[in-house]
């Protein structure tokens, strides 16, 4: 028995597409085109097969087009970069997404970088990283910090003026996730593996978000009481099971509300995909 309030990411995400599958009716009714979204995935690389695959049964649960561009691994770096030149150019879809990883000989930075800022629904771009950095809100916002945010909302807490720890330093979570959080006037501590006395700068914080990418790296006594506790960590343990950053059953015993690994974090990356992707189709069409 745990003494912390699950943070149920698989229920918001499921709040999450019913709003979004209204809004997407209403906004199509009359016989208006559908949000477009185009999934590309090239290779076989079992983990991304089902992620794109989990991508493409949400957005037809809300009404989003998904359309599929699946490519051989040998496809070569100038073909792909084609096809993103065609997705840029297509009135019918609104967002890209290219599922990471890529294969080795091809350069994901030059990839990423030349998908329309308008059309990036992972919110990687350096020209969406740079709205972010700035504070401005017309820009796309990277899935899984938002869907955090979300998350930090449920669960009730006002961050303004809390202590915030955010433990890994990516461009994907870690740093976007920091700006979020002070842009919602929290104190924000920034820190990862060479971080000197890391887990008593961990206990300092209100709010701890666990991206580090090692599995039950951040222990229970870590974790200042009533805490809450985000882990976005997907490891693999020794025995096979899926765990997170953070030793779920220890915190559990100090935080006051945590996410569980899984059905936090990763439902909710998914439902912040169909959400930039329903916006960047308002922008695109004055819906």
């Amino acid at each position: 028995m745990t003494g912390a309030r699950l943070l149920d990411g698989k229920a918001l995400a499921a709040e999450v597409r019913a709003t979004l599958k209204d809004e997407i009716a209403a906004a199509t009714a009359g016989g208006r085109r559908p949000p477009g979204l185009a999934v590309v995935l090239v290779g076989n690389d079992p983990a991304s097969a089902v992620y794109v695959r989990n991508k493409r049964k949400a957005c037809q649960e809300v009404g989003i087009l998904a359309a599929d561009h699946d490519l051989p691994e040998d496809t070569s770096q100038a073909d792909l970069l084609a096809l993103i030149e065609r997705l840029n150019d297509d009135p019918a879809i609104d967002g890209i997404l290219v599922q990471l990883p890529l294969p080795g000989h091809v350069d994901s930075a030059r990839v990423l970088n030349l998908i329309r800022p308008d059309k990036d629904a992972d919110g990687f771009h350096p020209v969406n990283a740079g709205k972010l950095f700035l504070g401005e809100t017309d820009g796309m916002a990277p899935c899984t910090p938002l869907g955090i945010m979300a998350l930090i909302d449920k669960a009730g807490v006002d961050l303004k003026g809390k202590r915030a720890v955010v433990v890994g330093r990516s461009n994907i979570v870690g740093k976007p996730m920091a700006m979020m959080l002070l842009a919602r006037h929290a104190t924000v501590t920034v820190c990862h593996s060479r971080t000197v006395d890391l887990p008593g700068v961990v206990r300092e914080g209100d709010v701890v978000v666990a991206a580090v990418g090692r599995g039950e790296m951040v222990r229970g006594d870590w974790i200042k009481p009533g805490a809450v506790v985000i882990d976005v960590g997907m490891n693999r343990n020794a025995e096979g099971k899926l765990v997170g950053d953070v030793a779920f059953a220890e915190a559990s015993q100090h935080a006051a509300a945590i996410t569980p690994v899984p059905g936090g974090v990763g439902p909710m990356t998914i439902a912040m995909l169909l959400r930039n992707t329903f916006e960047a189709y308002r922008r695109h069409t004055g819906a």
